[in-house]
């Protein structure tokens, strides 16, 4: 049907965790949707999409050549992808992917190569936890089919190399998820026993709100079994009506009741929509009417029809020693939890026991409320959440609520009962001694807490063979949730809260079961699965078998947080084990005012050592500068993937935020203890250990006074360079400066030379040759070249852009001085002429009186004058008004005159120290450069000098063997002293080259400051 396809698109696991890329695109099309009859695009839905800085808006449409105007529109042939992809990042620049691309070997070059790419993906973004066997890092012909998907250049993408728009794609494509897209679909082993998993399960489910008052409703059983629940309660209370039909309300409270019939029949309508694996009723039976419990068990038996668990699987007896089914075996199955009927009734004991109970009992919350049915005052006090009867009864029962005043089950009832067989709890020995899997205790939050506080290792030895459930106390009248990971610990499967309530706790337990196909179960930790080992979730240290973990969080960035123009700020929490457990672990800086792309780049939150991955997860949030929740993210730590990632946000109810990101960059590694850090970096580089070793053992030569043979074969070996150390790493750029040092393999020029020690091998002209093929011509960059460096053109961008704003600015008010004054001029031509024609109007009414009377005509002088007095009173007004204006244009004049003289001034100041800043960066990364290439200089020239020794040894073997030993031992000592004289000769031109540079770099930074008038 249509309606169950709309439900398989809205519950799409990879929809609902789709890439960066994906989550844009859907903004994008939403645009595109949203259009006016002719079909064109409003920009005020782009302004409202993006409401955190109109301006920013403003700005980007203008650089892509649209129209800026919120009353505007666009044709949807004009917002092409590119279109919209060119106004987001104009909108949102990335400066920092910028630096990234830089530092891993783009430098002056606008791409990476195929090979840098591959080191990347491999060294940055790879997992090391994985198995190279199973996991094989990507190889060259892979990267370049990456390569291919995202460079828009094809031209580039044919000789293998990515630009940095292409490199950006990539880190927000759907190969680069922080969690890997099988760890959604359901990979757990669904084979073992129900006790060996974690079940996600609600409390009082029927309620809406609070727990005192509020509605209950049928629709909550629906919503909670859509959102992956597989445990739900049912509180049962005996009907009043005539038709003496049993209710599901919150006994001794003002919430309202709602059909028990109903309820039945949303579960069965919503039972395995979403997962297939069963379904939990924990029944809370306060129903005191064996006619209404008979009622019961037959709307459970004719709505449930065959999904109802009848009996027992004929594999899985209910037998001492026999493990419970698993999920597997009770696929599609509905379990039912509730008191089974005690068979010592029949004589009256039991029903003895009750009462004397009932009468010692001391008051819980009934006494502040009448009862909800009229024999709930008369129910029996036995009940599968009553667990352990405190010595403060009043405390008790404040915390296990109604759950302490359960009915007795009729035979109905308990044949509907089978592998979920509520029992008191006395002891984690007894149940030990019973052997019982199909026999489960429920705790209250208080009583699991002392449970798990006084015998640890005893309640995670238990939950491996049975079923326990945790449930909030009484006293959370609010409906709020304890931490549900605190439970986890200890391996107790059902963990229920209030799932109404959607706070931090809610939040872990959607993050907790949003994994595995989203079935709502999720397999334990091995520790806590095996019989043949003890775990303690209170340890500190490594437990033998388990992989601990290090995890390092740096926050780099954000995009477009807030639909508010404020602050933003991070937090890092990391959950788990106790000792794992870190709350606000991390805190950023708040940004000043920057929702759209805050940039933080403060250092790492560093977990050394995790010490159960598999339970741990780590949690990001964000936030508004006065605390309002943004979105987080919670991200398993046995999954997540290191590197450089989006985190797409979700809200409370986990749910995707369509624009809200995070960038980060994260490591996971295996955890190491010191002790044997120097062992594993030996395995992991046992190049680099060897070439140690050898430097050690040459300086302990030294110290020994080894003799001339030794020396020889510590020249001939130990200086030899290594293959992978050859090469020296590249300085990364910082801030968006290049700083590759121009270095050319040039022969030298005006090097001095020194004069060659006697007996040298080779004449003193051979010798500088060979000094100037090792010599490479370092070239300090010129004040152009500093010039094009990004951070100096970003910044006089800027300066252009604030003195276009400024001169714009000026523009409006001189519109607006000159509209004033129009409308003036206007207002006194208007009054004249209002004026003058009252006048004229009164001077003819008069002389017209005047006539019919036959008086003689003495006013017209009078209206004459007072008609010149007019023209003249208003000839002055036009004066002064056309003064007062060249006045104030010259004044806006002047003061625009002024401020662009005072900007260009300032902008100069800062365009001169940003390029001696630039010049600074760029001069230390040329001289940190120079130091690994005299480095390999002398390396180079050790090499050579080792050929010819070597080629010399094989011309002595042709003459006879005494002459041959006579002239190799010549040969070596004097190899030995043309070494120490060459490489001194060799330090001594890389000195004078040095100089020669830093003199260089003191002119140019010189220049700079005499250069300040002509910087543009």
């Amino acid at each position: 049907e249509w309606s169950d396809e709309v439900f398989s698109l809205a519950t799409n696991l990879l929809a609902q965790n789709m890439s960066r890329d994906a989550f844009l695109e859907k903004a994008y099309t939403k645009l595109k949707l949203q259009v006016t009859p002719e079909g064109r695009i409003p920009l005020k839905n782009i302004y409202r999409l993006f409401s955190a800085d109109r301006k920013r808006v403003e700005t980007a449409l203008e650089a892509c050549n649209l129209p800026s105007s919120r009353n505007d529109s666009i044709p949807q042939d004009d917002f092409t992808p590119d279109v919209y992809r060119v106004f987001l990042n104009n909108l949102c620049p990335r400066p920092e992917i910028d630096h990234i691309f830089s530092e891993f070997g783009a430098k002056s070059k606008p791409y990476l190569t195929v090979d840098q790419m591959m080191e990347f993906i491999n060294f940055k973004q790879r997992d090391p936890r994985l198995n190279e066997i199973l996991y094989p890092p990507l190889k060259q012909e892979q990267v370049q089919q990456l390569i291919e998907k995202y460079e828009p250049n094809s031209n580039l993408a044919k000789k293998g190399q990515i630009s940095v728009d292409g490199f950006m794609r990539y880190l927000s494509g759907e190969e680069n998820g922080v969690v890997p897209p099988e760890k959604l679909d359901l990979n757990e082993d669904m084979s073992q026993p129900l006790s060996h998993y974690f079940i996600n399960s609600s409390h009082n489910t029927y309620l809406t709100a609070g727990q005192l008052a509020g509605n209950s409703s049928v629709e909550m059983y629906r919503q909670v079994l859509l959102s992956g629940c597989r445990c739900v309660e049912l509180d049962c209370w005996k009907g009043r009506t005539a038709e003496e039909e049993p209710v599901i309300t919150h006994g001794f409270t003002m919430t309202t009741e709602i059909s028990f019939k109903e309820v039945i029949e949303a579960i069965a309508e919503c039972a395995f929509k979403t997962s297939p694996f069963p379904i939990l009723l924990s029944f809370e039976n306060h129903v005191d009417s064996p006619k209404q419990q008979a009622k019961m068990a037959e709307y459970c038996r004719l709505i449930f029809g065959d999904a109802l668990l009848m009996d027992p699987l004929e594999k899985y007896p209910l037998e001492p020693g026999v493990p419970l089914p698993s999920p597997t075996d009770l696929m599609y199955k509905i379990l039912v939890k509730n008191k089974k009927k005690s068979h010592k009734s029949a004589d009256g004991s039991a029903k003895k026991k009750l009462s004397e109970q009932a009468s010692n009992t001391c008051s819980d919350t009934s006494s502040m409320f009448e009862p909800s049915s009229p024999g709930a005052g008369e129910a029996e006090i036995e009940s599968d959440d009553d667990d352990d009867y405190d010595d403060d009864c009043k405390k008790s029962s404040m915390d296990e609520g109604t759950a302490g005043s359960e009915a007795m089950a009729t035979e109905e009832m308990s044949n509907l009962v089978n592998y979920i067989q509520p029992v008191k709890f006395e002891s984690f020995e007894i149940s030990k001694k019973r052997n019982k899997s199909f026999e489960m205790s429920s705790f209250v939050e208080t009583k699991g807490l002392e449970q798990l506080t006084k015998s640890p290792v005893e309640f995670v030895e238990y939950n491996k063979m049975q079923l326990s459930r945790i449930y909030p106390k009484g006293t959370r009248v609010d409906s709020s949730n304890y931490m549900p990971q605190v439970f986890w610990n200890a391996g107790c499967q059902m963990v229920a809260l209030n799932f109404q309530t959607v706070d931090l706790s809610m939040q872990i337990n959607m993050g907790m079961y949003e994994y595995n196909g989203k079935s709502g179960y999720r397999l334990k930790p091995e520790f806590m699965r095996r019989p043949d080992k003890h775990f303690d979730p209170f340890t500190e240290s490594i437990v033998d078998g388990i992989v601990a973990n290090t995890l390092s969080v740096k926050i780099i960035s954000g995009q477009f947080l807030s639909d508010k123009k404020v602050g933003t700020y991070v937090e890092v929490d990391m959950f788990g084990l106790p000792v794992d457990t870190r709350r606000k672990a991390l805190k950023t800086k708040t940004s000043q005012g920057n929702a759209v792309n805050p940039v933080w780049e403060e250092e790492p939150i560093v977990f050394k050592k995790v010490v159960l991955p598999s339970l741990a997860c780590l949690r990001l949030a964000v936030y508004e500068e006065g605390g309002k929740f943004i979105g987080h993210r919670i991200l398993p730590v046995s999954a997540i993937r290191p590197g450089y990632h989006y985190i797409c946000l979700r809200n409370e109810r986990n749910q995707p935020l369509t624009l809200p990101a995070l960038f980060v960059y994260i490591e996971v590694k295996d955890y190491v203890p010191d002790t044997y850090a120097d062992v594993i970096e030996a395995l992991s580089n046992p190049i680099r250990y060897v070439n140690l070793m050898e430097q050690r053992a040459k300086q302990l030569a030294a110290l020994t006074l080894e003799d001339e043979e030794e020396v020889k074969k510590e020249v001939d070996h130990g200086d030899a360079p290594s293959e992978a150390n050859s090469e020296p790493r590249p300085t990364p750029a910082e801030n968006g400066v290049n700083c590759t040092a121009s270095l050319t393999p040039k022969p030298a020029t005006q090097v001095v030379h020194s004069q060659p020690a006697p007996g040298s091998m080779k004449a003193p002209a051979k010798t500088e040759d060979l000094i100037q093929s090792v010599l490479t011509e370092v070239e300090a960059q010129t004040i152009e070249e500093l010039k094009q460096q990004k951070s100096f053109v970003k910044l006089q961008k800027k300066h252009y852009k604030e003195m276009k704003d400024l001169v714009k600015r000026h523009h409006k008010k001189t519109t607006d001085l000159i509209k004033e004054h129009t409308a003036k001029y206007n207002e006194i031509q208007n009054d004249y002429l209002r004026r003058r024609a009252v006048l004229e109007k009164t001077a003819k009414r008069d002389s017209k009186k005047r006539s019919e009377a036959g008086s003689p005509d003495h006013g017209s002088s009078t209206i004459e004058q007072e008609l010149a007095a007019l023209d003249s009173e208003m000839t002055q007004k036009l004066v002064e008004l056309k003064e007062k204006q060249q006045q104030q244009l010259l004044n806006l004049r002047q003061e625009q005159y002024y401020s662009e003289k005072y900007q260009k001034r300032e902008h100069i100041k800062l365009l001169i120290q940003k390029l001696t800043d630039v010049a600074e960066e760029c001069q230390n990364s040329q001289l940190k450069k120079l130091k690994e290439t005299c480095e390999k200089e002398k390396k180079e020239l050790k090499k050579k000098m080792d050929k010819k020794r070597q080629e010399k040894i094989t011309e002595a073997k042709s003459k006879d063997k005494n002459q041959m030993e006579e002239e190799k031992t010549e040969m070596i000592r004097s190899y030995i002293q043309e070494v120490v004289q060459y490489i001194k000769r060799l330090e001594d031109a890389q000195s004078k080259r040095q100089e020669k540079l830093v003199e260089k770099h003191k002119e140019i930074r010189q220049q700079i400051l005499d250069e300040k008038p002509k910087v543009k």
